[in-house]
């Protein structure tokens, strides 16, 4: 056994959490054989991963605060009329709030991971196709997905719509602007 391969069974066993994670900055999570896919894999992975914390770290503070029984009238509401995203768990511990729990949280992810594979899906396929990544892919990306968004909503309307069509269009423009700067 020489030098190296040593060398590297010992970095093997020796990896850190953080060096794992830094790993998959670098890669992605799969390899479906297509490039296209591989992208809208990994975006929908790491989307759903955010949003289900989103929703679970929205719960927390809303049970907290009920916790704390402090008036929270003059709390901003947080997604639209529903402020409560988890009406049937209110701190208790049974099976019927640990249900609405994981429903809901499995809800948020699905969008969000909907929302970052359309993205990410739709830049690299006009990317392709107009054979540049410029702000153009990134606006067209962006309107397509925020009008997927608004339609997976529960009560979804024609504004709505239009204003996620322009809400991500401008955040998807925004964010492909900046990246050259950072």
């Amino acid at each position: 056994m020489n030098g190296s391969s040593s060398t590297s069974s010992s970095n093997l066993e020796h990896r850190s959490l953080l060096g794992e994670l830094r790993g998959f900055e670098k890669g992605s999570f799969f390899d479906l054989g297509h490039p296209l896919l591989n992208r809208i894999a990994d975006s929908f992975i790491r989307a759903a991963g955010i949003g289900a914390l989103q929703a679970v770290s929205r719960e927390a503070y809303f049970t907290a605060l009920e916790g704390t029984k402090l008036d929270s009238s003059n709390v901003p509401e947080i997604s639209g009329s529903k402020k409560h995203n988890f009406p049937n768990f209110k701190g208790e511990t049974n099976r019927k709030s640990l249900e609405a729990m994981v429903k809901n949280t499995s809800k948020e992810s699905l969008r969000w991971g909907l929302a970052a594979g359309i993205q990410s899906g739709l830049t690299y396929g006009l990317t392709e196709a107009r054979g540049t990544h410029d702000w153009k892919n990134s606006m067209m990306a962006g309107a397509i997905t925020g009008v997927a968004l608004a339609l997976t909503s529960e009560d979804s309307n024609h504004e709505q719509i239009v204003q996620c069509a322009i809400t991500g269009a401008a955040i998807s423009t925004a964010a492909n602007l900046l990246a050259g700067i950072f």
